[in-house]
Protein backbone atom coordinates (compact mmCIF):
# COMPACT_ATOMS: atom_id res chain seq x y z
CA UNK A 1 0.00 0.00 0.00
CA UNK A 2 1.43 3.27 -1.09
CA UNK A 3 1.05 6.37 0.75
CA UNK A 4 -2.09 7.87 -1.23
CA UNK A 5 -3.84 4.70 -1.07
CA UNK A 6 -3.47 4.81 3.14
CA UNK A 7 -5.03 8.19 2.48
CA UNK A 8 -7.79 7.21 0.78
CA UNK A 9 -8.47 4.00 3.77
CA UNK A 10 -8.11 6.69 6.68
CA UNK A 11 -10.71 9.04 4.53
CA UNK A 12 -13.18 6.00 4.46
CA UNK A 13 -12.69 4.87 7.59
CA UNK A 14 -13.29 8.30 9.21
CA UNK A 15 -16.86 8.75 7.40
CA UNK A 16 -15.17 11.05 4.33
CA UNK A 17 -17.11 9.25 1.13
CA UNK A 18 -17.11 12.21 -0.79
CA UNK A 19 -14.56 13.85 -3.04
CA UNK A 20 -14.68 17.05 -5.13
CA UNK A 21 -11.54 17.35 -7.38
CA UNK A 22 -9.55 19.25 -9.70
CA UNK A 23 -6.50 17.26 -10.08
CA UNK A 24 -2.93 17.85 -11.89
CA UNK A 25 -0.11 15.61 -12.39
CA UNK A 26 1.37 15.52 -8.57
CA UNK A 27 -1.95 14.59 -7.56
CA UNK A 28 -1.84 11.54 -9.87
CA UNK A 29 -1.04 8.88 -7.55
CA UNK A 30 -3.73 9.72 -5.64
CA UNK A 31 -6.42 9.90 -8.78
CA UNK A 32 -5.33 5.87 -9.05
CA UNK A 33 -5.66 5.21 -5.55
CA UNK A 34 -9.14 6.57 -6.00
CA UNK A 35 -9.48 4.56 -8.97
CA UNK A 36 -8.20 1.74 -6.97
CA UNK A 37 -10.41 1.24 -3.30
CA UNK A 38 -13.98 1.42 -4.08
CA UNK A 39 -16.31 3.39 -1.67
CA UNK A 40 -15.47 7.04 -2.49
CA UNK A 41 -17.54 9.23 -4.61
CA UNK A 42 -15.31 11.20 -6.94
CA UNK A 43 -17.18 14.50 -8.17
CA UNK A 44 -14.71 16.36 -11.15
CA UNK A 45 -14.76 20.51 -10.87
CA UNK A 46 -13.81 22.43 -13.88
CA UNK A 47 -12.55 25.33 -11.62
CA UNK A 48 -11.35 25.04 -8.03
CA UNK A 49 -13.76 27.43 -6.40
CA UNK A 50 -16.27 24.73 -7.67
CA UNK A 51 -14.77 22.56 -5.54
CA UNK A 52 -14.48 24.50 -2.39
CA UNK A 53 -17.95 25.63 -2.73
CA UNK A 54 -19.33 22.48 -3.60
CA UNK A 55 -17.18 20.88 -0.33
CA UNK A 56 -19.22 24.07 1.65
CA UNK A 57 -22.55 23.26 0.36
CA UNK A 58 -22.29 19.42 1.31
CA UNK A 59 -20.66 20.30 4.69
CA UNK A 60 -23.37 22.30 5.67
CA UNK A 61 -26.09 19.77 4.53
CA UNK A 62 -24.48 16.82 6.22
CA UNK A 63 -22.50 18.24 9.14
CA UNK A 64 -19.56 16.12 8.00
CA UNK A 65 -16.62 16.78 5.71
CA UNK A 66 -16.19 16.10 2.27
CA UNK A 67 -12.84 16.24 1.03
CA UNK A 68 -11.29 18.24 -1.91
CA UNK A 69 -8.36 17.27 -4.14
CA UNK A 70 -6.92 20.56 -5.44
CA UNK A 71 -3.29 21.01 -7.37
CA UNK A 72 -0.91 22.48 -5.59
CA UNK A 73 -0.55 26.12 -4.63
CA UNK A 74 -2.34 27.68 -7.79
CA UNK A 75 -5.16 25.25 -7.33
CA UNK A 76 -5.49 26.16 -3.93
CA UNK A 77 -5.10 30.09 -4.78
CA UNK A 78 -8.23 29.46 -7.01
CA UNK A 79 -10.46 27.67 -4.29
CA UNK A 80 -9.23 30.63 -1.53
CA UNK A 81 -12.92 32.74 -1.74
CA UNK A 82 -14.78 29.84 -1.47
CA UNK A 83 -12.71 28.49 1.47
CA UNK A 84 -13.45 31.90 3.07
CA UNK A 85 -16.90 31.52 2.86
CA UNK A 86 -16.34 27.66 4.54
CA UNK A 87 -14.72 28.95 7.29
CA UNK A 88 -17.28 31.99 7.90
CA UNK A 89 -19.53 29.56 8.03
CA UNK A 90 -17.68 26.98 10.31
CA UNK A 91 -18.22 24.22 7.57
CA UNK A 92 -15.84 20.93 7.76
CA UNK A 93 -13.62 20.76 5.12
CA UNK A 94 -11.04 18.24 4.35
CA UNK A 95 -8.50 19.60 1.50
CA UNK A 96 -6.20 17.25 -0.01
CA UNK A 97 -3.39 19.91 -1.79
CA UNK A 98 -0.76 17.87 -3.94
CA UNK A 99 2.80 19.37 -3.75
CA UNK A 100 5.83 18.59 -5.97
CA UNK A 101 7.88 15.67 -4.19
CA UNK A 102 9.97 16.60 -1.37
CA UNK A 103 13.18 16.81 -3.27
CA UNK A 104 12.05 18.66 -5.80
CA UNK A 105 10.67 21.78 -4.30
CA UNK A 106 14.78 23.20 -3.70
CA UNK A 107 14.48 23.42 -8.07
CA UNK A 108 11.67 26.03 -7.53
CA UNK A 109 10.27 25.15 -10.65
CA UNK A 110 7.07 26.95 -11.85
CA UNK A 111 4.55 25.87 -9.84
CA UNK A 112 6.72 25.46 -6.60
CA UNK A 113 4.70 28.26 -4.04
CA UNK A 114 4.28 28.11 -0.17
CA UNK A 115 0.99 26.20 -0.32
CA UNK A 116 1.02 25.99 3.41
CA UNK A 117 1.01 30.48 3.20
CA UNK A 118 -1.53 30.07 0.91
CA UNK A 119 -3.66 27.64 2.96
CA UNK A 120 -3.31 29.31 6.29
CA UNK A 121 -5.38 31.95 6.26
CA UNK A 122 -8.33 29.82 5.60
CA UNK A 123 -7.62 26.73 7.46
CA UNK A 124 -7.62 25.37 10.85
CA UNK A 125 -4.87 23.22 10.77
CA UNK A 126 -2.53 23.08 8.10
CA UNK A 127 0.17 20.19 7.57
CA UNK A 128 2.45 18.65 5.29
CA UNK A 129 3.42 14.79 5.26
CA UNK A 130 7.13 13.96 5.18
CA UNK A 131 6.67 10.62 4.39
CA UNK A 132 4.47 7.86 2.76
CA UNK A 133 4.22 6.36 6.40
CA UNK A 134 2.87 9.74 7.73
CA UNK A 135 0.04 10.19 5.02
CA UNK A 136 -2.38 8.14 7.25
CA UNK A 137 -2.34 9.46 10.08
CA UNK A 138 -1.62 12.35 8.84
CA UNK A 139 -5.20 12.46 7.14
CA UNK A 140 -6.74 11.10 10.35
CA UNK A 141 -5.72 14.57 12.28
CA UNK A 142 -6.68 16.64 9.30
CA UNK A 143 -10.49 14.31 9.98
CA UNK A 144 -10.40 15.52 13.34
CA UNK A 145 -9.21 18.86 12.84
CA UNK A 146 -12.21 19.58 10.30
CA UNK A 147 -14.76 17.82 12.68
CA UNK A 148 -13.95 19.87 15.89
CA UNK A 149 -16.87 22.35 16.97
CA UNK A 150 -18.26 23.86 14.67
CA UNK A 151 -16.39 22.69 11.98
CA UNK A 152 -13.00 23.88 10.41
CA UNK A 153 -11.57 23.70 7.37
CA UNK A 154 -8.29 21.69 7.61
CA UNK A 155 -5.51 21.05 4.55
CA UNK A 156 -3.19 18.72 4.36
CA UNK A 157 -0.21 19.15 1.79
CA UNK A 158 0.35 15.57 -0.11
CA UNK A 159 4.22 15.66 -1.53
CA UNK A 160 4.25 13.68 -4.79
CA UNK A 161 6.72 11.40 -3.29
CA UNK A 162 4.91 10.47 -0.10
CA UNK A 163 1.90 9.68 -2.41
CA UNK A 164 3.44 7.39 -4.72
CA UNK A 165 5.95 5.61 -1.26
CA UNK A 166 5.79 2.63 -0.21
CA UNK A 167 4.53 1.23 3.30
CA UNK A 168 1.54 3.57 3.62
CA UNK A 169 -0.32 2.95 7.52
CA UNK A 170 -4.00 3.16 7.45
CA UNK A 171 -4.58 6.44 10.12
CA UNK A 172 -7.18 5.93 13.04
CA UNK A 173 -9.44 9.37 13.78
CA UNK A 174 -8.98 9.99 16.96
CA UNK A 175 -12.78 10.58 19.52
CA UNK A 176 -14.49 13.84 18.48
CA UNK A 177 -15.01 15.72 21.70
CA UNK A 178 -18.36 16.61 22.68
CA UNK A 179 -19.46 20.21 22.18
CA UNK A 180 -19.09 21.84 25.29
CA UNK A 181 -22.00 22.41 27.64
CA UNK A 182 -22.97 25.61 29.27
CA UNK A 183 -22.28 26.31 33.00
CA UNK A 184 -25.29 26.11 34.88
CA UNK A 185 -24.60 29.33 36.86
CA UNK A 186 -24.67 31.00 33.08
CA UNK A 187 -27.85 29.78 32.95
CA UNK A 188 -29.63 31.29 35.58
CA UNK A 189 -27.53 34.30 35.40
CA UNK A 190 -29.39 34.47 31.35
CA UNK A 191 -32.50 33.48 33.01
CA UNK A 192 -32.77 36.18 35.51
CA UNK A 193 -31.66 38.69 32.22
CA UNK A 194 -34.72 37.24 30.40
CA UNK A 195 -36.76 37.76 33.87
CA UNK A 196 -35.29 41.10 34.67
CA UNK A 197 -38.24 43.60 32.69
CA UNK A 198 -35.87 45.38 30.20
CA UNK A 199 -36.53 45.02 26.30
CA UNK A 200 -34.52 41.92 25.65
CA UNK A 201 -33.59 40.24 22.53
CA UNK A 202 -32.41 36.31 22.31
CA UNK A 203 -30.55 36.53 18.91
CA UNK A 204 -29.77 33.19 17.41
CA UNK A 205 -26.68 32.03 14.92
CA UNK A 206 -24.67 28.40 14.28
CA UNK A 207 -27.32 25.67 15.10
CA UNK A 208 -29.80 27.65 17.58
CA UNK A 209 -31.68 28.29 14.37
CA UNK A 210 -32.34 24.87 13.44
CA UNK A 211 -35.86 23.60 14.19
CA UNK A 212 -35.98 22.11 17.44
CA UNK A 213 -33.63 24.89 19.22
CA UNK A 214 -35.71 27.45 16.93
CA UNK A 215 -38.74 26.35 19.00
CA UNK A 216 -37.10 26.06 22.32
CA UNK A 217 -36.41 29.86 21.60
CA UNK A 218 -39.96 30.11 20.77
CA UNK A 219 -41.02 28.80 24.17
CA UNK A 220 -38.46 30.88 26.18
CA UNK A 221 -40.10 33.90 23.84
CA UNK A 222 -43.89 32.77 25.51
CA UNK A 223 -42.77 32.13 28.76
CA UNK A 224 -40.68 35.80 28.91
CA UNK A 225 -41.81 38.29 26.51
CA UNK A 226 -38.22 38.31 25.04
CA UNK A 227 -37.79 38.59 20.74
CA UNK A 228 -36.14 36.05 18.82
CA UNK A 229 -34.00 37.28 15.84
CA UNK A 230 -31.35 35.38 14.12
CA UNK A 231 -28.55 37.32 12.31
CA UNK A 232 -28.41 38.60 8.92
CA UNK A 233 -26.24 35.23 6.96
CA UNK A 234 -26.85 32.04 8.45
CA UNK A 235 -24.90 29.11 7.37
CA UNK A 236 -27.97 26.96 7.24
CA UNK A 237 -31.58 27.73 8.90
CA UNK A 238 -34.51 25.74 9.28
CA UNK A 239 -38.14 27.80 8.56
CA UNK A 240 -41.39 27.42 6.84
CA UNK A 241 -44.25 25.95 7.96
CA UNK A 242 -44.53 24.05 11.15
CA UNK A 243 -41.34 25.73 12.56
CA UNK A 244 -40.70 28.98 14.56
CA UNK A 245 -40.39 32.50 12.34
CA UNK A 246 -38.00 34.59 12.45
CA UNK A 247 -36.73 37.58 11.18
CA UNK A 248 -32.98 38.37 10.35
CA UNK A 249 -31.39 41.92 10.72
CA UNK A 250 -31.41 43.52 8.23
CA UNK A 251 -27.93 44.25 6.02
CA UNK A 252 -28.89 47.67 5.46
CA UNK A 253 -27.09 49.69 8.39
CA UNK A 254 -29.92 52.52 8.82
CA UNK A 255 -32.54 49.13 8.61
CA UNK A 256 -30.60 47.50 11.05
CA UNK A 257 -30.26 50.45 13.51
CA UNK A 258 -33.89 51.02 13.55
CA UNK A 259 -34.65 47.35 14.42
CA UNK A 260 -32.02 46.85 17.17
CA UNK A 261 -33.22 50.42 18.54
CA UNK A 262 -35.49 49.04 21.16
CA UNK A 263 -33.68 46.50 23.25
CA UNK A 264 -31.70 47.00 26.27
CA UNK A 265 -30.28 43.92 26.48
CA UNK A 266 -29.38 41.41 23.57
CA UNK A 267 -28.77 37.78 24.60
CA UNK A 268 -26.66 35.84 22.18
CA UNK A 269 -26.86 32.21 21.91
CA UNK A 270 -24.30 30.88 18.48
CA UNK A 271 -24.58 34.54 17.38
CA UNK A 272 -21.55 37.26 17.11
CA UNK A 273 -22.16 40.21 18.39
CA UNK A 274 -24.47 42.99 15.43
CA UNK A 275 -21.96 44.43 13.01
CA UNK A 276 -22.39 45.99 9.72
CA UNK A 277 -21.02 44.48 6.91
CA UNK A 278 -19.16 47.34 6.23
CA UNK A 279 -17.54 50.35 7.56
CA UNK A 280 -19.58 53.45 6.41
CA UNK A 281 -18.68 57.07 6.99
CA UNK A 282 -20.49 59.12 9.78
CA UNK A 283 -21.90 55.40 10.73
CA UNK A 284 -21.51 53.10 13.39
CA UNK A 285 -19.88 49.86 12.68
CA UNK A 286 -22.04 48.13 15.54
CA UNK A 287 -25.44 47.77 15.60
CA UNK A 288 -27.01 47.13 18.87
CA UNK A 289 -28.36 50.53 20.60
CA UNK A 290 -25.79 53.01 22.63
CA UNK A 291 -26.24 51.49 26.35
CA UNK A 292 -27.58 47.91 25.59
CA UNK A 293 -26.11 45.34 27.02
CA UNK A 294 -24.58 42.35 24.74
CA UNK A 295 -24.45 39.02 26.71
CA UNK A 296 -22.92 36.00 25.09
CA UNK A 297 -24.28 32.37 26.35
CA UNK A 298 -23.22 30.43 23.79
CA UNK A 299 -20.86 30.98 21.24
CA UNK A 300 -20.99 28.93 18.17
CA UNK A 301 -18.76 25.81 19.29
CA UNK A 302 -20.61 24.95 22.15
CA UNK A 303 -23.62 23.36 23.01
CA UNK A 304 -26.36 26.15 21.68
CA UNK A 305 -29.19 23.54 21.64
CA UNK A 306 -28.19 22.01 25.17
CA UNK A 307 -28.29 26.00 26.08
CA UNK A 308 -31.84 26.67 24.90
CA UNK A 309 -33.02 23.48 26.44
CA UNK A 310 -31.35 24.66 30.10
CA UNK A 311 -33.21 27.99 29.54
CA UNK A 312 -36.21 26.97 28.51
CA UNK A 313 -36.30 24.91 31.86
CA UNK A 314 -34.83 27.79 34.00
CA UNK A 315 -37.73 30.71 33.04
CA UNK A 316 -40.37 27.81 33.42
CA UNK A 317 -41.07 27.38 29.65
CA UNK A 318 -43.83 25.21 28.29
CA UNK A 319 -43.65 22.60 25.92
CA UNK A 320 -45.42 23.56 22.89
CA UNK A 321 -45.96 26.84 23.77
CA UNK A 322 -44.20 28.28 20.73
CA UNK A 323 -46.12 30.36 17.97
CA UNK A 324 -45.01 28.64 15.13
CA UNK A 325 -45.18 30.03 11.43
CA UNK A 326 -48.81 28.49 9.84
CA UNK A 327 -48.58 27.38 6.10
CA UNK A 328 -49.79 30.54 4.31
CA UNK A 329 -48.50 31.07 0.66
CA UNK A 330 -48.89 34.71 -1.63
CA UNK A 331 -51.15 34.24 -4.42
CA UNK A 332 -49.61 32.87 -7.61
CA UNK A 333 -48.52 36.43 -9.33
CA UNK A 334 -49.07 37.67 -12.81
CA UNK A 335 -48.16 40.48 -14.96
CA UNK A 336 -44.46 41.84 -15.30
CA UNK A 337 -41.72 40.78 -13.79
CA UNK A 338 -40.52 42.92 -10.16
CA UNK A 339 -39.02 42.37 -7.48
CA UNK A 340 -42.17 41.57 -5.72
CA UNK A 341 -43.26 39.54 -8.36
CA UNK A 342 -40.16 36.78 -8.23
CA UNK A 343 -40.64 36.90 -4.80
CA UNK A 344 -44.37 36.12 -4.87
CA UNK A 345 -43.51 33.18 -7.80
CA UNK A 346 -41.07 31.95 -5.14
CA UNK A 347 -43.48 31.77 -2.23
CA UNK A 348 -46.05 30.71 -4.02
CA UNK A 349 -44.63 27.15 -5.47
CA UNK A 350 -41.27 26.37 -3.23
CA UNK A 351 -41.38 22.37 -2.95
CA UNK A 352 -41.92 20.92 0.25
CA UNK A 353 -38.03 19.98 2.02
CA UNK A 354 -36.48 22.46 -0.80
CA UNK A 355 -32.24 23.40 0.32
CA UNK A 356 -32.87 26.77 -0.57
CA UNK A 357 -29.34 28.42 -1.63
CA UNK A 358 -29.84 32.00 -1.62
CA UNK A 359 -27.43 34.25 -3.88
CA UNK A 360 -29.51 37.23 -4.58
CA UNK A 361 -27.95 39.62 -3.05
CA UNK A 362 -30.16 43.08 -4.32
CA UNK A 363 -33.20 41.18 -5.77
CA UNK A 364 -33.81 38.89 -2.95
CA UNK A 365 -34.33 41.81 -0.12
CA UNK A 366 -38.06 40.37 -0.33
CA UNK A 367 -37.71 36.54 -0.84
CA UNK A 368 -37.45 36.33 3.27
CA UNK A 369 -41.24 37.62 4.30
CA UNK A 370 -42.68 35.92 1.50
CA UNK A 371 -41.21 32.47 2.00
CA UNK A 372 -41.88 32.38 5.26
CA UNK A 373 -45.13 30.48 5.10
CA UNK A 374 -44.09 28.02 2.35
CA UNK A 375 -43.72 24.44 3.53
CA UNK A 376 -40.49 23.61 5.82
CA UNK A 377 -37.16 24.07 4.39
CA UNK A 378 -33.74 24.72 4.81
CA UNK A 379 -32.19 28.46 3.51
CA UNK A 380 -28.66 28.86 3.32
CA UNK A 381 -27.01 31.71 2.96
CA UNK A 382 -22.92 33.18 2.41
CA UNK A 383 -21.80 33.65 5.10
CA UNK A 384 -18.36 34.44 3.82
CA UNK A 385 -19.62 37.64 1.70
CA UNK A 386 -17.07 36.82 -1.34
CA UNK A 387 -19.44 36.19 -4.07
CA UNK A 388 -19.53 33.19 -6.34
CA UNK A 389 -21.11 30.87 -3.98
CA UNK A 390 -24.42 29.99 -4.99
CA UNK A 391 -24.35 28.05 -7.63
CA UNK A 392 -21.20 25.72 -6.22
CA UNK A 393 -22.72 25.62 -3.05
CA UNK A 394 -26.07 24.61 -4.83
CA UNK A 395 -24.17 21.31 -6.23
CA UNK A 396 -22.74 20.61 -3.03
CA UNK A 397 -25.74 20.61 -1.34
CA UNK A 398 -27.61 18.57 -4.28
CA UNK A 399 -24.68 15.77 -3.61
CA UNK A 400 -25.23 15.97 -0.10
CA UNK A 401 -29.28 15.63 -0.32
CA UNK A 402 -30.22 13.63 -3.63
CA UNK A 403 -33.82 13.27 -2.77
CA UNK A 404 -34.62 16.70 -1.93
CA UNK A 405 -34.88 19.48 -4.68
CA UNK A 406 -32.04 22.20 -4.38
CA UNK A 407 -33.12 25.43 -5.75
CA UNK A 408 -30.40 28.28 -6.39
CA UNK A 409 -31.31 31.57 -6.35
CA UNK A 410 -28.71 33.61 -7.65
CA UNK A 411 -27.40 36.80 -8.97
CA UNK A 412 -26.05 37.20 -12.41
CA UNK A 413 -23.33 38.55 -11.33
CA UNK A 414 -22.06 36.72 -8.70
CA UNK A 415 -23.01 33.95 -10.80
CA UNK A 416 -20.51 34.25 -13.57
CA UNK A 417 -17.78 33.88 -11.21
CA UNK A 418 -18.67 30.07 -11.07
CA UNK A 419 -20.37 29.04 -13.87
CA UNK A 420 -18.86 26.08 -14.51
CA UNK A 421 -21.02 24.11 -11.39
CA UNK A 422 -23.43 23.89 -14.18
CA UNK A 423 -21.36 21.40 -16.19
CA UNK A 424 -20.85 19.50 -13.15
CA UNK A 425 -24.68 19.69 -12.19
CA UNK A 426 -25.19 18.41 -15.71
CA UNK A 427 -22.75 15.92 -15.23
CA UNK A 428 -23.67 14.25 -12.12
CA UNK A 429 -27.47 15.03 -12.99
CA UNK A 430 -28.12 16.93 -9.83
CA UNK A 431 -31.79 17.69 -8.65
CA UNK A 432 -30.84 21.92 -8.92
CA UNK A 433 -33.06 23.87 -10.16
CA UNK A 434 -31.30 27.75 -10.55
CA UNK A 435 -32.95 31.07 -11.26
CA UNK A 436 -30.42 33.51 -12.47
CA UNK A 437 -32.02 37.00 -12.14
CA UNK A 438 -30.76 39.06 -14.87
CA UNK A 439 -30.63 43.07 -14.14
CA UNK A 440 -27.34 43.01 -15.42
CA UNK A 441 -25.35 45.10 -13.19
CA UNK A 442 -23.50 44.48 -9.80
CA UNK A 443 -27.23 46.31 -8.76
CA UNK A 444 -25.47 46.31 -5.25
CA UNK A 445 -22.50 48.49 -5.50
CA UNK A 446 -24.67 51.33 -6.88
CA UNK A 447 -26.18 51.73 -3.56
CA UNK A 448 -22.72 50.75 -1.95
CA UNK A 449 -21.48 54.12 -3.98
CA UNK A 450 -23.65 56.14 -2.52
CA UNK A 451 -23.72 54.79 1.11
CA UNK A 452 -19.86 55.63 0.85
CA UNK A 453 -20.81 58.89 0.09
CA UNK A 454 -18.54 58.47 -3.13
CA UNK A 455 -20.84 60.89 -4.86
CA UNK A 456 -22.61 60.21 -8.53
CA UNK A 457 -21.52 57.88 -10.74
CA UNK A 458 -20.01 59.19 -13.71
CA UNK A 459 -19.50 57.09 -17.00
CA UNK A 460 -16.19 55.40 -15.93
CA UNK A 461 -18.19 54.41 -12.58
CA UNK A 462 -20.88 53.31 -14.64
CA UNK A 463 -18.82 50.82 -16.61
CA UNK A 464 -17.63 49.44 -13.78
CA UNK A 465 -20.90 48.49 -12.37
CA UNK A 466 -22.91 47.02 -14.99
CA UNK A 467 -22.75 43.94 -17.15
CA UNK A 468 -25.16 45.24 -20.06
CA UNK A 469 -22.00 45.43 -22.92
CA UNK A 470 -22.56 42.54 -24.49
CA UNK A 471 -25.50 41.16 -21.89
CA UNK A 472 -24.68 37.81 -20.24
CA UNK A 473 -26.70 35.25 -22.53
CA UNK A 474 -27.69 32.73 -19.53
CA UNK A 475 -29.50 30.03 -21.39
CA UNK A 476 -26.89 29.47 -24.11
CA UNK A 477 -24.24 29.55 -21.70
CA UNK A 478 -26.47 26.59 -19.35
CA UNK A 479 -26.96 24.65 -22.75
CA UNK A 480 -23.59 24.90 -23.14
CA UNK A 481 -22.43 22.97 -20.09
CA UNK A 482 -25.50 20.59 -20.37
CA UNK A 483 -28.34 22.19 -18.48
CA UNK A 484 -32.22 22.39 -20.02
CA UNK A 485 -32.94 26.27 -19.76
CA UNK A 486 -35.32 29.19 -20.50
CA UNK A 487 -35.55 32.81 -20.38
CA UNK A 488 -38.67 34.67 -18.90
CA UNK A 489 -39.68 38.01 -18.73
CA UNK A 490 -43.30 38.06 -17.23
CA UNK A 491 -44.45 36.83 -13.74
CA UNK A 492 -46.48 34.37 -15.41
CA UNK A 493 -44.01 32.69 -17.53
CA UNK A 494 -41.89 32.75 -14.59
CA UNK A 495 -44.28 30.74 -12.28
CA UNK A 496 -44.79 28.12 -15.26
CA UNK A 497 -41.18 27.85 -15.61
CA UNK A 498 -40.30 27.70 -12.29
CA UNK A 499 -42.81 24.80 -11.96
CA UNK A 500 -40.95 23.00 -14.88
CA UNK A 501 -38.23 23.14 -13.17
CA UNK A 502 -39.34 21.47 -9.84
CA UNK A 503 -40.57 18.76 -11.76
CA UNK A 504 -37.43 17.76 -13.49
CA UNK A 505 -35.58 15.33 -12.22
CA UNK A 506 -31.78 16.74 -12.66
CA UNK A 507 -30.91 20.72 -13.50
CA UNK A 508 -32.32 23.33 -15.18
CA UNK A 509 -32.09 26.74 -14.96
CA UNK A 510 -34.20 29.91 -15.31
CA UNK A 511 -32.83 33.09 -16.42
CA UNK A 512 -35.26 35.70 -15.47
CA UNK A 513 -34.89 39.05 -16.97
CA UNK A 514 -35.60 42.11 -14.67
Amino acid sequence: MNGAESLVHTLLQGGVDVCFTNPGTSEMHFVAALDKIDGMRCVLCLFEGVVSGAADGYARMTGTPAATLLHLGPGLGNALANLHNAKKARSPVVNVVGEHATYHIQYNTPLTSDIAGIAGPVSEWVKASQDAQSVGPDGAEAIAAARAAPGQVATLILPANTAWGKDGVVGTVPAIPEREAIDANEIDAAAEILKGGKRTLLLLGATAVFEEPLELAGTIAAATGCDVMAEGMNTRLQRGAGRLAVNRIPYPVPQALEVLKPYERILLVGAGRPAAFFAYPNSPSLLAPEGCEVIALATPEQDCAGALAALADAVGAKPNSATLQPLARPDRPTGPITLESIAAAIGALLPENAVVIDESITTGRNFYPTTAGAPPHDWLQNRGGAIGLGLPMATGAAVACPDRKVICLESDGSGMYNPQALWTQARENLDVTTLVFANRAYNILKGELANVGAGNPGPRAHDMLTLDRPAFDWVSLAKGFGVEAELVDNADDLCRAFERGIAVDGPYLVEVLI
